[in-house]
């Protein structure tokens, strides 16, 4: 399976681990593109973005209705072992499960799970989402079946992002936009569970939107108690985190919350998000 890396890489001497982002559903490797990975790569951080099976520019497009979560699993052990040196995963929303999954079985340094799926899978969010905002469900799930040509500004705004984002803004990433595998969703409802101990021991990281449609700050707070994890709430963003026009909130915190790790740089002059 030819899958699709794309790679940004520092100009002085990298700092000690690579990064590796995960995308969420409907889209690729390319929302990490826009802003995240030359964020990173400018602080030395050699940063990759994969796209899973039928996403993006990887292989797999004829037969993504099909796709399992283990089959994404494969995707992102096989993207880790093209690196030279394990990385911290970083995962967004159904990428987030895929590296809850993949760390069922193995480690990695870090974890940062992004607006991510919780441990429960979509459940919580699809009855949450259900009582809430039905319309907003049924546009969706019409934009699963009918897949980019029945997507709209308004909908791509009330799903990914906060409602005072400009049309131009939107119109930047429509073409990132995709169908999803109808598979994963089954196994996002329970057909394929998560398994992965409480206490993993590996260093994690939740970064929760506070405008997110999907997964509420409740839900992510209880998956950072689950994880024992560190959380912080972006009460200023919504669920596409990365292409928020305050994407830089996000990326700023990420980068010291690593460099705290793994560089050792000094916080001195950053400031927490504003906390929901």
């Amino acid at each position: 399976m030819q899958l699709e890396i794309i790679s940004r890489y520092p100009t002085a001497e990298p700092k000690p681990v690579p990064l590796l982002f995960v995308h969420g559903s409907f889209t690729g490797a390319g929302v990490w593109d826009q802003h995240f990975l030359p964020y990173f790569a400018a602080q030395g951080y050699t940063a990759h973005a994969l796209s899973l099976r039928g996403h993006g520019a990887s292989a797999g497009h004829e037969r993504l209705l099909w796709w399992s979560l283990a089959d994404y699993v494969d995707d992102l052990a096989h993207a880790i072992r093209t690196l030279e040196r394990p990385p911290v995963l970083i995962g967004h929303s159904l990428g987030g499960m895929v590296v809850q999954k993949y760390l069922e079985s193995r480690r990695v340094p870090a974890v940062v799970l992004m607006a991510s799926a919780p441990p429960q899978g979509l459940l919580p969010s699809y009855w949450g989402m259900a009582a809430s905002n039905p319309l907003l469900l049924h546009r969706i799930a019409l934009f699963q079946g009918l897949g980019p040509r029945f997507a709209t500004l308004q909908l791509v705004r009330q799903a990914l992002f906060s409602e005072d984002t400009p049309d131009a803004w939107l119109q930047r990433y429509f073409h990132l936009l995709q169908r999803e595998s109808q598979r994963v969703c089954l196994d996002l409802l329970g057909l394929d569970p998560l398994r992965l101990e409480r206490d993993h021991g590996i260093p994690m990281l939740v970064m929760a939107a506070g405008r997110d449609a999907f997964f509420s700050t409740g839900l992510m707070q209880d998956m950072a108690r689950h994880y024992r994890a560190d959380l912080a709430i972006f009460s200023e963003l919504a669920h596409a985190m990365m292409l928020e026009m305050n994407w830089q909130q996000a990326a700023d915190y990420l980068l010291h919350w690593l460099d705290a790790r793994f560089a050792r740089r000094a916080k001195a002059g950053f400031h927490h998000p504003a906390m929901v």
